[in-house]
């Protein structure tokens, strides 16, 4: 008997897109040599352009949304993996081009895969979702260009969102001291709560600045681009490093190469979609060593599966902080 299942399906119509929960079987699955059972997902700024349409995500129709997913090997004939295994899947694709996490099951390939990380739960792996693995990568990043707690603080922009909070909880544990950059002053006592000891407004760094800015800070995670990076990069320390991960403000870059070639500063590229198997596994060890977990727990929310069509428009809109995990039933 062929099972049945239940996933969110985006389809196009004339009028536009659409969006609806559908029963599906296994036979509408994609290729893959692995087959899991989704237990849980979350929601990322990119799910919410997905789901509203908002940005062409969406490669391939139809195509099942959720661009992470946790849950158990049902089935496989990839030798990594075997059922029963715990596993997650961060980008690849996924929910783009290929059937992704909204769904009670997913087929994909196994190589996309990373065995769950000990010491953390599926639950906790979702919290995290792509937005603290890519906070991580960026923190790798960083580490590799030879920023450090005593070379000075680190800036963080996006501060409240899923890749910031976890970005500020990461540096925070490794002895950093984090300047926060939000446009949302409400949320203060939330980021400080994190381990930001600075917080600055959004609209510092958002407006046109100068080629070259005061030296603030020796690195910086920055989710927003535009004219945000901009600056970032314009007031880092001679010899720092800035992360560039998102796009909230734009994918516009209006600057000159000042920083530089004056001060020595690198621009390093974050893509947690593609990135290599040996980096993914780095960054997931990383994590489940550097994260404090009553940290991550309190910024995270647990909702059902089923209300990611109210969140999607309201991440997009800034009025989700931290994370949120989504259950699978």
């Amino acid at each position: 008997m062929t099972k049945e299942f239940e996933a969110l399906l985006l389809s196009k119509t004339e009028a536009g897109q659409n969006a609806a929960w559908s029963r599906l079987t296994e036979a509408d699955l994609m290729e893959g040599d692995v087959t899991v059972r989704v237990t849980h997902s979350t929601i990322n700024y990119k799910d919410g352009l997905a789901i509203t349409g908002k940005a062409p995500v969406v490669r391939r129709w139809p195509m099942i949304p959720g661009i992470d997913f946790a849950g158990i090997v049902e089935s496989s004939t990839h030798p990594e993996f075997k059922p029963g295994d715990e596993a997650v899947l961060n980008g690849w694709g996924t929910g783009e081009t290929h059937f992704g996490g909204y769904s009670q099951y997913a087929r994909v390939k196994g190589d996309w895969l990373v065995p769950l990380a000990p010491g953390l739960t599926r639950a906790e792996a979702m919290a995290v979702g792509t937005a603290g693995y890519t906070a991580m990568l960026a923190v790798l990043a960083l580490e590799a260009h030879d920023v450090a707690p005593p070379k000075g603080p680190v800036l963080v922009t996006g501060a409240a969102g899923g890749v910031g909070s976890i970005a500020i909880a990461l540096f925070s544990k490794l002895g950093y001291k984090v300047i926060a950059s939000t446009g949302r002053p409400a949320e203060e006592g939330y980021l400080r709560s994190l381990g930001a000891s600075e917080i600055i407004a959004r609209q510092e760094l958002a407006s046109p600045g100068k080629p070259l800015g005061r030296e603030r800070w020796a690195g910086a995670i920055d989710a927003a681009g535009s004219h945000t990076l901009a600056n970032a990069l314009a007031q880092t320390k001679y010899g720092g490093a800035v992360a560039a991960c998102g796009l909230a403000q734009g994918m516009d870059l209006p600057m000159s190469v000042a920083p530089f070639i004056l001060r020595g500063v690198t621009l390093a590229g974050i893509d947690s979609v593609m990135a290599p198997k040996a980096k993914r596994l780095q960054a997931w060890s990383r994590l489940a060593q550097d994260l404090d977990r009553q940290k991550l727990a309190a910024i995270t929310q647990t909702r059902s599966w089923k209300d990611v069509l109210e969140l999607a428009p309201q991440i997009l809109e800034g009025k989700v902080r931290g994370r949120i995990v989504l259950e699978v039933q």
